[in-house]
């Protein structure tokens, strides 16, 4: 069984993030969506608890998506959960610059065990980010293009509990 790591923060998950995982779980045995705590940002959306919660809401029904969250290098999630490769998804130019560098650190440290995969979201989603739909939430503007109904519900949630 081949098993491979979407590692994040998905504060929210996104319509991008879907598609790549979509991408992921036809091209693999098993896709462990990783939400990761990130050491440079403070507070997010959701707590991490939170952000468990909507995404095993969202693939309840795939038997090839777990959901797990946790700490740390993401490489060294990978490892521990037998995974061959870490799932990358691109969007830019940018990306690609900066995740070819974090692919050729995580081969490093894992003595070459974790190879590093890149799959590009489809064009509708391409500048589609957790950041821009938290703007564009902020701004009161609608973001059913960029989120399921199920993640825009919780951010409307959220919102109306901060007013």
């Amino acid at each position: 069984m081949t098993k491979v790591l979407y590692p994040g923060s998905f504060d929210p998950m996104t319509k991008g993030h879907m598609n790549i995982i979509e991408q992921a779980s036809e091209l693999f045995d098993e896709v462990i969506i990783a939400i990761l705590q990130n050491p440079s940002k403070k507070t997010g959306l959701f707590t991490l608890e939170e952000r468990m919660e909507i995404i095993e809401k969202l693939y309840q029904k795939r038997n090839n998506i777990r959901v797990i969250s946790g700490s740390g290098a993401a490489v060294d999630v990978a490892l521990l959960h037998e995974c061959k490769a870490i799932i990358r998804g691109l969007r830019s130019l940018s990306d690609y610059d900066y995740e070819v560098q974090l692919q050729q650190i995580n081969k490093e440290v894992s003595n070459n065990q974790i190879n590093t995969i890149c799959l590009f979201a489809d064009k509708e989603y391409q500048f589609v980010s957790s950041s821009v739909v938290k703007e564009i939430n902020n701004l009161d503007k609608d973001i059913s293009r960029y989120v399921d109904p199920i993640v825009q519900e919780r951010m409307m949630v959220k919102k109306r509990g901060k007013m």
